[in-house]
Order: C-alpha cells, then sequence, then structure tokens
C-alpha cells in the first residue's frame, strides 16, 4: 500500500501563518512532501503568495492585490495574526517561494484570478530551476486549467472541484463522469477534490480507469487520511501534513 504524499496546505498552516516563508520553510522541516500556496498578480504583474484577493484577513488592512504593487504589499505584516512569534513575515514572490523546495519535493501552484497570471507563471518556473515533475499548476476554473496545459504542456495541471449536492435528487454535483468528461475536454492531468465521503473505490476507479489524477485536500484527521491511504490517492493536502505523513509512516513501520 503505497503512501500517499503529504502536502502542506499553505504551508504547515496549523502552526505557521499560511502562504509566507516561514510556513513553508516548517513545513520542510517536518519532512512533507510538497507544498501548496496561493497565487495571484499584483497591479505591477507581480506573481505574489495569498490566498485572498484583499489582504484585510491576513494583514488586518484592506489592500485589493490585483490594484496594489507589490512594494506596496510587502510593506503589510502577514505573520502578527498568528501569534508573536511569526511578527514580521511579509507576502512572498512566487521566486522566493520556489526557492524553497528542495530536490526531490513538490509544489502545487494554485492560480487565483484568471489567466493572466500565465505568461509570468511560465518565465518563474523556467528560471526557478525545478524539474517538471516537481511542479503542479492547480486552479477551480477549468478554463485556467485548459491554458495552463496549452502555455506548459510539460507541466501537470490538476481541476480543483468542491462537491455539492443537489437535496432533492440526492445527487451529487460535479458527478465522477463529469469530472473525467470535464478533464478530457480540458486536458488536465487529474482532480483535486475536496474530502467528501462520495470518494469510494468506484470513484476512483473510474478516474484510474480514464489515466488521471486523484488528489484530495484537505484532510487533518489521521482515520480520513488512512482511508484515502487504502483508496491509493495520489496525495492529500493537510494543514498538517508533517504530522500526518509522520503517523501514517509510523503505522506502516510497525505493521511491516
Amino acid at each position: 500500500m503505497a503512501t500517499p504524499l503529504f502536502i502542506a496546505h499553505r504551508g504547515a498552516s496549523e502552526e505557521a501563518p499560511e502562504n509566507t516563508l516561514p510556513a513553508f520553510q516548517l513545513a520542510w522541516q517536518q519532512g512533507v512532501d510538497g507544498i501548496e500556496g496561493d497565487f495571484h498578480l499584483t497591479r505591477d504583474g507581480i506573481i505574489v503568495c495569498i490566498h485572498d484577493p484583499t489582504t484585510q484577513r491576513t494583514a488586518g488592512k484592506n489592500l485589493l492585490v490585483a490594484e496594489t504593487t507589490l512594494a506596496e504589499l510587502q510593506q503589510l505584516d502577514v505573520g502578527a495574526w498568528k501569534g508573536e512569534r511569526w511578527q514580521g513575515a511579509r507576502i512572498p514572490t512566487i521566486d522566493e517561494v520556489l526557492a524553497t523546495v528542495p530536490e526531490g519535493k513538490r509544489i502545487f501552484i494554485e492560480i487565483k484570478g484568471g489567466q493572466a497570471i500565465l505568461p509570468p507563471l511560465k518565465v518563474a518556473l523556467a528560471e526557478s530551476g525545478l524539474a517538471p515533475e516537481q511542479i503542479a499548476i492547480i486552479s477551480l476554473e477549468a478554463a485556467v486549467i485548459a491554458e495552463a496545459k496549452r502555455q506548459l504542456p510539460h507541466i501537470k495541471a490538476l481541476w480543483v472541484t468542491n462537491f455539492t449536492t443537489d437535496e432533492k435528487r440526492g445527487t451529487l454535483s460535479p458527478s465522477v463522469e463529469e469530472i473525467v468528461a470535464t478533464l478530457k475536454y480540458i486536458g488536465g492531468d487529474g482532480v483535486d477534490c475536496c474530502s467528501h465521503p462520495a470518494i469510494d473505490q468506484p470513484f476512483i476507479q473510474t478516474l484510474r480507469k480514464a489515466h488521471k489524477e486523484i488528489h484530495i485536500w484537505t484532510v487533518n484527521e489521521v482515520r480520513t487520511a488512512k482511508q484515502y491511504q487504502k483508496l491509493g490517492v495520489d496525495s492529500v493536502t493537510s494543514n498538517l501534513a508533517g504530522w500526518l505523513k509522520q503517523r501514517l509512516d509510523n503505522e506502516t513501520d510497525n505493521h511491516g
């Protein structure tokens, strides 16, 4: 039973301020297989690592990232909200985040704010020195994944899906058939699904038959991670990725 890769959601975001260099560095120290971060374009066309379109939640000051320059954004403290220890953490650029990725480890780049980010992303990835197999581009927008595959065909691109339930019919949307059809249409390499009871053996088999990867977010409990390990998913994204990986590795060692 192969252990899935454990990916640190916005870095070691349970302990450190999400999407900051301290959070990514802590994740690497904890032995994770990869990190996941969210990326927006600034007003002056620089790619920065932040989840929301505004800085309000993490900086306490409400600036729209797309309308603010890098210099202005980097004056903000995005660490203090997580505790005194993290005071002074800044919004990093994609170059700074890519530079933390060790040899043989992965980065999942979640694109926020549309396709305009792809040309500068192409440059950043080329200059990073990372191998194509270390990188995955992910997005909730199917059109962004289609364009990513067109511009960067050698980089894996995963469609991020959230499930909704139709109360009247009791059906799940998107269904696994819809996921497969969308991936085929956009040329995506796989799906990054939110953790959901609907993800069972038949669900996985349908995607495997279509030669697609299956990644899961955000899993913070050992029991759930074990279920996905048994199902043979490719990766599990977690706020506690280092801790989860250790727990599952220890159990494998004890039983092996």
